[in-house]
């Protein structure tokens, strides 16, 4: 997305261009193919779902037609891994490459151990509460409870007489892979009746996918990591700027 004149403007293609996606299964497949792929256009020109999608059906709520709905489907079949993962900004990753991803953002770190070193803040800690505790054998264990991310935000003490940047450390924490998106809800009223937009559920990826599958990638450094997403990126799209590709997956570690 762009802002000209004032206005936001979606980039894409027409329905008819013979590169578009047109189905949540044909975005699936794409992101599988590429290895992972941010939500909106960016400095790498074409890699991004809004510039292979027609920007008349974004938001319109129709299941069939509309990438912000298939974020949603997408999210729920655990096929691919969605969240807050380039430059801040939302985004897949593909199974295949999700354990490069971790092993580079977390720096080699699970979060507990990352705590213990005193490179998590409190924070931090207060949301990874919610989702990982410890068994009397001192095992590591995965909440199974779906909790709303607005429902979230007060159990773990942040708001107007909390703690601030709820939004910042969430992200954050995605950004690292020690959360991702699993599903999305709407929120109930009184009467049983849904409303609003749908609300973000998340959980460890180790929960989802299990952890040896998650952290497969711990045995080559972080920087080995780094460099097979960046060539990646590379190989894809070799006009891209080395620095724009760097803004949108991180610098090397």
């Amino acid at each position: 997305m762009s802002v000209e004149n004032g206005v936001w403007v979606m980039k894409g293609v027409s329905s008819k261009h013979p590169e578009c996606i047109h189905t949540v299964e044909e975005l699936e497949e794409y992101i599988e193919n590429v290895g992972f792929l941010p939500l909106f256009a960016n400095g790498v020109e074409g890699f991004s779902v809004e510039e292979w999608t027609d920007p008349k059906y974004w938001w319109t709520d129709h299941a069939t037609k509309d990438p912000w709905i298939w974020r949603e489907q997408i999210s729920r079949k655990h096929r691919i891994a969605y969240g807050k993962f380039f430059d801040k900004k939302a985004g897949y990753i593909s199974l295949d490459w999700l354990p490069y991803f971790v092993n580079y953002r977390r720096d080699g770190y699970d979060f507990d151990a990352r705590w213990e070193d005193g490179l998590a803040n409190r924070r931090e800690k207060k949301i990874m509460d919610h989702y990982i505790q410890t068994d009397e054998d001192g095992d590591i264990v995965y909440s199974e409870e779906e909790i709303l991310s607005t429902d979230l935000k007060k159990r773990a003490g942040f708001g107007k007489d909390g703690d601030k940047n709820y939004p910042g450390i969430i992200t954050g924490l995605q950004m690292q892979l020690y959360l991702v998106t699993a599903d999305f809800r709407r929120r109930v009223n009184k009467k049983g009746d849904e409303y609003g937009m749908a609300v973000s559920i998340m959980f460890p990826p180790e929960k989802i996918w299990g952890y040896e599958r998650v952290t497969s990638a711990y045995t080559e450094s972080p920087a080995e990591s780094w460099r097979r997403i960046f060539d990646h990126v590379k190989e894809l799209y070799e006009e891209a700027d080395d620095d724009a590709i760097i803004r949108l997956i991180g610098k090397k570690p």
